[in-house]
């Protein structure tokens, strides 16, 4: 799944609640993973992609990967609990989603610009485009 994709999936989601927590919670789970999976072992990857997103329980991941259910409950938690650490303290995801927000502002801006030919606008853009080169 791209990050635009998610990004709009967790905007959607957020903006109608009708699909509960849970939807949330899957979505969020993707979007940490895809920032910072790499930084896991791989089988840390495995259980934990296995578990997200491939739907397996505790039994068949156990079974398939040779460990207890235990096990694999447990280190479902301490990845859960190490991505939103990286998260936490590299705020990657925050960055994201605050930069796209902007980038879709500046769309929205040049768009206006285009029908108004208002030099407002184009202060507008800069203004933003400051904004996202300064948080980096």
């Amino acid at each position: 799944m791209t990050l635009v994709l998610q990004y709009d999936i967790i905007h959607k989601v957020q903006e109608k609640n009708e699909c509960g927590v849970v939807m949330e919670r899957i979505v969020e789970q993707t979007l940490l993973y895809d920032f910072y999976g790499e930084l896991l072992t791989e089988h840390q990857k495995l259980i934990y992609q296995d578990a997200v997103f491939n739907d397996l329980t505790l039994s068949e991941i156990a079974d398939e990967h040779g460990i207890s259910r235990q096990g694999v409950h447990d280190m479902i938690k301490r990845v859960t609990k190490t991505l939103n650490d990286y998260e936490s303290k590299l705020h990657l995801i925050e960055k994201f989603m605050d930069t796209k927000s902007k980038v879709h502002e500046i769309n929205q801006l040049t768009e206006q610009y285009l029908k108004s030919q208002d030099i407002g606008q184009i202060h507008k853009i800069q203004s933003i485009a400051k904004e996202i080169l300064d948080d980096f």
